[in-house]
């Protein structure tokens, strides 16, 4: 449904809202209480008068519009209290993860210019103290956590903070307030650090009207609603979770809550019963392969009557997204299924799901046809962090698992041959219906959500957007019958020796769906065949290791078992038997750690980083192919 207010800026956004919702103590934010161990509401009276607080420090410490204001914090509401006053001041929000280590902190603190910076925990106060003296721009540092007895004059607890504030508000709202009214559209409102997998992040400028105008059309093709409410637990510092997760669940009217950790979002789920869950495809498939996992062990019995009620929920979905309804003995079968099988996911899921968002990375067709039968549709999106980010997302009641869905309203898509640079194909998102069908190529984007560069680096944004004005997005893909379908990123594919064209992402997602597989990268470049790094699912492999008594005393002892070579060995026998011949996987090696970010092999957004994987296992590849020579 569209916003509940009309708005072109942030600021209209929240003064629209909070002006809608005065004296009802309707709940904007929840959060878990860690010691009462309960759920406590944030109504929009207090939320405004909280960030009305925060704005009237933030101007008595000289932020005017155009300056920076750093926050390293997890997802909880001092996150949006902080973004908010930011926004109405006609300041710049400049967000980090919380998982960046010190130097990448100074670096976009220091890049960014932030004058103030909003940190979390204890953990994150150190980070902030240690890189102050080198970050000649930034002034305070204003912390959420309790200070220790002694710390360095430039700290300053958010208690106090607040309380200063509101006094300062009180007194001088006249004069702060019209700020907000000021901030237009073309203004700038984040910078977003793409994580990257090379080289040093990149600001990305994304004003108000990219925002604004992504949440708007958001909202006219996913069904968001006043009554819906979200577990907030992707990090917001990421513009999926930022627009999505925040911005456009705020502007439907719906309740945020959010999640105590990452750690917690499964007991969370139970507690808050949210109706709309937003993620990335990694939380779906841990849920399907635990599944998967726990059927295949059970007695003949659960199998037979698992694929029963999969066959039949399948068969529900494919009349209703063909705009028929399901005969009286199909409906029969299916609430038969739902209460023998399905009933027991939606509880794990919080009970109350109408449906969940997808983004961040592809989503296996396999796990969004399961969820599609088991009762709970997965619409999957695609953009990116320059884009702001939604460029395509599938409808609720047409999903096509294995594409991304429709161009968004107001957005237009473009393929460009990566052969001679043509484009063979383009679709804006208010041409539908529509059935256009396209060769492969570079997927460009144009419209009012495409950023306005990348922050002091010129450069790079002439490289990113032409001439013409196409964003080009480094992704190749293509339309089918109106539906735009990924096929990997440019830069992740490989050339074989023999001069084949692989794009790794389809395999390692085809593979992943294996309830032995954690994490799985694929190696080629310049070889005569492919090989694959696979991090397994340690969980489904010391379990069998119980059920069948192989004895081993470490991780690495377990993964040499012949048992457990020779599960992989015929996992890949069986993908390579139905794979082109360039497309098989001749080797693999098993690893005894994940890939983390911690460990820098994952970006922060939780894609591998495939480059820096290559190097910190460069001879254990070259073993692989040494075995063939």
């Amino acid at each position: 449904m569209p916003a509940l207010v009309a708005f072109e800026t942030i600021p209209q956004l929240f003064r629209g809202l909070a002006d809608h919702y005065a004296g009802q103590n309707r709940a904007a934010l929840r959060y878990r209480d860690r010691r009462s161990k309960t759920w406590v509401d944030i109504p929009w009276d207090a939320l405004r008068d909280q960030v009305h607080a925060m704005a009237g420090y933030f101007h008595r410490r000289g932020i005017r519009p155009g300056d920076r204001i750093a926050i390293l914090s997890e997802n909880r509401p001092e996150w949006a209290i902080t973004d908010l006053a930011t926004q109405l001041l006609g300041g710049i929000n400049v967000s980090l993860y919380t998982s960046l280590p010190p130097d990448q902190v100074q670096y976009i603190v220091r890049d960014a210019g932030a004058r103030l910076f909003v940190v979390s925990t204890s953990i994150q106060l150190k980070k902030a103290e240690k890189i102050f003296d080198d970050c000649p721009d930034l002034e305070e540092v204003i912390t959420m956590s309790e200070l220790r007895k002694e710390h360095p004059a430039f700290v300053r607890p958010w208690e106090e903070v607040l309380a200063e504030g509101a006094a300062y508000w009180a007194e001088h709202e006249a004069e702060v307030a019209p700020l907000a009214e000021a901030v237009t559209p073309d203004d700038l409102s984040a910078l977003i650090y793409t994580s990257g997998t090379t080289g040093v992040p990149k600001g990305v400028m994304l004003t108000h009207r990219n925002f604004c105008s992504n949440v708007t059309s958001a909202l006219r093709t996913v069904p968001f609603g006043p009554e819906d409410h979200h577990l907030s637990f992707l990090p917001l510092c990421h513009s999926f979770e930022r627009t999505a997760g925040y911005l456009a669940v705020l502007a439907c009217g719906a309740t945020i809550s959010y999640a105590e950790s990452i750690d917690t979002v499964s007991r969370d789920l139970m507690e808050v019963h949210p109706t709309v869950l937003i993620s990335v495809p990694r939380l779906f498939e841990r849920v399907y392969n635990t599944l998967q996992k726990s059927i295949a062990e059970g007695p003949e019995v659960r199998r037979r009557l698992f694929a029963w009620a999969v066959q039949a929920g399948k068969q529900v979905a494919a009349r209703r997204q063909a705009g028929k309804a399901p005969g009286p003995l199909l409906q029969m079968k299916y609430h038969l299924a739902h209460r023998l099988v399905f009933s027991k996911l939606h509880e794990r899921l919080g009970g109350n799901l109408r449906f969940a968002v997808s983004g961040g990375a592809a989503l296996p067709r396999e796990v969004g046809e399961f969820f599609q039968a088991a009762g709970l549709t997965i619409i999957e999106g695609y953009g990116l962090t320059e884009t702001a980010p939604v460029l395509t997302v599938n409808p609720v009641d047409r999903p096509r698992f294995g594409t991304v869905g429709h161009v968004l309203p107001g957005v237009t898509i473009a393929i460009q041959r990566l052969s001679d640079g043509q484009i063979v194909g383009q679709l804006s998102g208010d041409d539908y219906p529509s059935d256009l069908t396209t060769e492969e190529g570079e997927i460009l984007a144009k419209g009012p959500n495409i950023m306005k560069g990348y922050w002091n680096n010129e450069e790079a944004t002439r490289e990113a957007i032409d001439a013409d004005g196409w964003y080009h997005t480094g992704d190749v893909g293509r339309f089918d019958r109106g539906y735009l379908m990924i096929t990997d990123r440019i830069k992740h594919m490989i050339v074989s020796k023999g001069g084949k064209n692989i794009y790794p992402g389809p395999i390692e997602e085809r593979l992943k769906t294996d309830a032995w597989i954690d994490q799985i990268v694929i190696i080629g470049e310049g070889r005569e065949f492919l090989t694959a790094l696979v991090v397994p699912d340690f969980d489904a492999l010391e379990a069998y290791a119980r059920e069948n008594n192989l004895a081993y005393d470490n991780i690495e002892a377990l993964l040499a078992q012949e048992a457990i070579q020779k599960h992989f060995s015929e996992l890949f026998r069986r993908y390579s038997r139905e794979a082109a011949a360039h497309e098989k996987i001749r080797n693999f090696r098993l690893l005894s750690e994940p890939f983390t970010v911690e460990n820098g092999l994952m970006t922060p957004t939780l894609k591998p980083r495939r480059r820096a994987i290559e190097q910190a296992y460069a001879p254990l590849i070259e073993e692989m192919y040494a075995a063939f020579i």
